[in-house]
């Protein structure tokens, strides 16, 4: 277990990169830092793996205070970006190297490397250097050493973001069956919410040093708490648009709508409707957003398309095959929506 309490980091000149983190993750999950670049989720996972020094606040691994600890005596194993796997030493060597540094006998780190190698398919490749590997046996290279030393906790810092795309969705499976195998703590930092969603067991999206929202996938991507993570999570953005309350009704680019109750018309509203949720109408409908058909992107089984309205443009997804030509008027009718109260989710 990882928990962090009023975590606090500020840089010469006053950059506060953490401000006041408090969390707690569990033993055995898979919880991801997510963000933008400069959001401060590696710089979050710098200081748990201690080559950051907080400015205040604690970190306890499994209720041992290690805060002062330096990064070899925290018992954690951190996976970078570029692996940073030695290039003089073959597979063997690279994956023993914590081990070595424990002082455990050549032969004993030899047959553990081995062991997990046997594990990783790298059997193989054990004997070749880096230069002769692709990208994604250098990154099995990387969670190899990972795992030899069987740490309190894994650390990973956007692990597969060099791998080519479909690379990248194999080892991303793979990664997270062995996580599973293998049932340690981990954390692991992406800017790619689609690698979020589907690895995590928890999520923290965060914004300015601050978590905006920790949840599961389920309850980040159905319920954001704000718009600023409305807009971040989901392969197509959510769309969010300028409402106004009059009477019992929203009045949203054109359509009118049942409005909840909890609002006054002196309060700021925003509309958010994901394009998954909304069907394609070419007939007219009050409660549905009127509009013309200005753009159609190819998604494969599906068909995004951006409806122009007067002054926004919404975007709806239909399956391939069902979208009507460009220029034609069209409605999109919204399923299930969102408001959101002063940029905050509003709940009735």
């Amino acid at each position: 277990m990882i928990s962090l309490h009023d975590l606090t980091k500020i840089f010469p000149g006053g950059v506060r990169a953490l401000d006041g983190i408090d969390l707690t993750v569990a033993d055995g999950e898979f919880f991801a830092l997510l963000g933008p670049s400069g959001c401060g989720k590696t710089t979050l996972l710098r200081t748990i793996a201690g080559l950051e020094t907080p400015t205040s606040g604690k970190i306890s691994i499994n209720d041992t205070d290690v805060t002062a600890l330096p990064p070899g005596n925290r018992d954690l194993a951190m996976v970078f970006q570029d692996y940073a796997i030695f290039p003089h030493m073959d597979v063997t060597t690279n994956i023993a190297y914590p081990l070595r540094i424990k002082k455990v006998p050549r032969a004993q780190r030899t047959a553990k490397a081995a062991e997990v190698a046997a594990r990783l398919s790298l059997t193989e490749l054990l004997h070749r250097r880096p230069a002769e590997l692709s990208g994604g046996q250098q990154q099995r290279v990387a969670l190899a050493r990972a795992i030899a030393c069987h740490p309190a906790a894994f650390l990973f810092d956007e692990p597969l973001s060099n791998l080519d795309a479909r690379l990248r969705l194999e080892a991303r499976t793979f990664l997270k069956r062995l996580q599973r195998e293998l049932a340690v703590t981990t954390v692991f930092v992406t800017h790619d919410q689609a690698e979020a969603l589907a690895l995590a067991d928890r999520i923290a999206v965060m914004s300015h040093g601050r978590m905006v929202q920790v949840g599961t996938p389920t309850e980040i991507f159905h319920r954001p708490a704000t718009t600023f993570v409305a807009s971040f999570i989901g392969s197509t953005p959510m769309n969010l648009l300028p409402a106004r309350l009059a009477g019992a009704a929203l009045h949203v680019a054109g359509a009118t709508l049942p409005a909840p109750a909890g609002l006054t018309p002196a309060d700021h509203l925003t509309y958010g409707v994901r394009p998954e949720y909304m069907d394609l109408s070419l007939t007219e409908r009050p409660d549905a957003f009127p509009g013309v058909i200005s753009v159609l992107e190819n998604l494969g089984t599906h068909t995004l398309v951006t409806l122009e309205t007067p002054g926004t443009l919404i975007q709806l997804v239909v399956p391939e095959g069902d979208e009507p030509p460009i220029g034609t008027p069209a409605w999109a009718v919204p399923r299930r929506a969102l408001i959101y109260r002063d940029q905050t989710l509003h709940t009735p």
